[in-house]
């Protein structure tokens, strides 16, 4: 954690009983909401040496510790590469983003991400908390694909990020998984954090008895609440499922934590299991389709929410992109006609 960059605050009696996220957007090196809850979002607001929640009221007196992040060591440069654009006005961009483009700017990614190519396409992108992820409301993986929604100044960006918050949107995902659900739907709910001995995965919080803290009621002391849900629409003799998932909350990693924690890890994501998993598939050619696969099977498939300054309803899809459609048709689930229907 960079401390160069730490504020300490004393919260103030105006802010008793206030949530964290509307108080910290009062500060005047904060300044707006939609920046405290990115502060928030990546855990760094601490109160007491733990991270604090958006939703946790807070008491005259208390202490905080706000780290902010480090500036950008250099400017943005334009990436003069044609985006996938769905929908774009005064306010929103809706994009189809292709597996192995990064978001934003981070270590190993300073010039050839989403956020160069928005800058080339456009002077008009809301600047957030930070100067290097301009119009970014939420974010998808490196290697999933799919739709994703920008916001072109302040005000959309606070309206979207509000509507996030409230779960006031429509975000379905499909995967191939390897391993099937016990159950045609169901719901899989937990806090999620930093797994406790790999820094790059995340993992479900254990509670007593090493069973994963499901309980909504009593949250444990670190960890956000994450709740996926899930319908199976077709699979395969030999152990491999086509699912539909609907995000109600949107943690990082979430879908990929839960669908391995419940022994269905997404095909070809490693990270969360997939290579030991793939044992399980019967068919040795199957197993070597799969094991071809360019990256995880995931892909954001619909996204709605309203219209941050008509509050008219947008909805937008778009199937699996070129480079997994052929190898999914390939592997011949008997309902895929119908999916692509959908």
């Amino acid at each position: 954690m960079n401390t160069k960059n730490k504020i300490d605050i004393q919260v103030p009696a105006e802010w008793e009983s206030l949530r964290a996220d509307k108080a910290l957007g009062l500060h005047p090196e904060i300044r707006t909401r939609s920046r405290a809850e990115f502060l928030l979002r990546e855990d760094l607001v601490h109160l007491d040496g733990n991270p604090l929640k958006a939703s946790q009221k807070l008491r005259a007196g208390q202490s905080l510790e706000v780290f902010l992040p480090e500036p950008v060591a250099s400017e943005l440069v334009p990436l003069d590469i044609p985006l996938d654009v769905k929908f774009e006005d005064e306010d929103v961009i809706v994009v189809n983003k292709p597996a192995g483009l990064v978001i934003h700017p981070s270590p190993g990614h300073s010039q050839d991400t989403l956020v160069n190519m928005l800058i080339a396409h456009t002077d008009d992108l809301s600047m957030g908390f930070q100067e290097h992820r301009p119009g970014i409301v939420h974010r998808l993986d490196r290697d999933t694909s799919g739709l994703l929604v920008i916001a072109k100044n302040d005000q959309a960006h606070q309206a979207l990020s509000e509507k996030f918050q409230k779960r006031d949107l429509h975000r379905i995902y499909h995967a191939i998984t390897i391993g099937i659900p016990p159950h045609p739907t169901g719901t899989v709910q937990s806090y999620l954090a930093r797994h406790p001995t790999d820094r790059k995965r995340n993992a479900s919080v254990m509670g007593p008895g090493r069973h994963i803290h499901r309980d909504p009621q009593h949250p444990p002391a670190s960890g956000r609440w994450a709740v996926t849900h899930y319908e199976v629409l077709d699979s395969l003799p030999s152990g491999v499922g086509y699912l539909k998932l609907k995000l109600e909350t949107g943690r990082t990693h979430q879908i990929r934590v839960h669908l391995s924690e419940m022994g269905c890890p997404i095909a070809k994501d490693d990270t969360y299991g997939s290579f030991k998993r793939m044992r399980t598939v019967e068919s040795q050619s199957l197993r070597n389709e799969l094991s071809d696969f360019p990256r995880f099977a995931l892909h954001a498939r619909e996204l709605g929410f309203h219209h941050p300054r008509t509050g008219e309803w947008m909805f937008f899809s778009a199937n699996w992109p070129a480079d997994l459609f052929d190898r999914i048709e390939h592997l011949g689930f008997a309902k895929w006609e119908e999916i692509l229907k959908t």
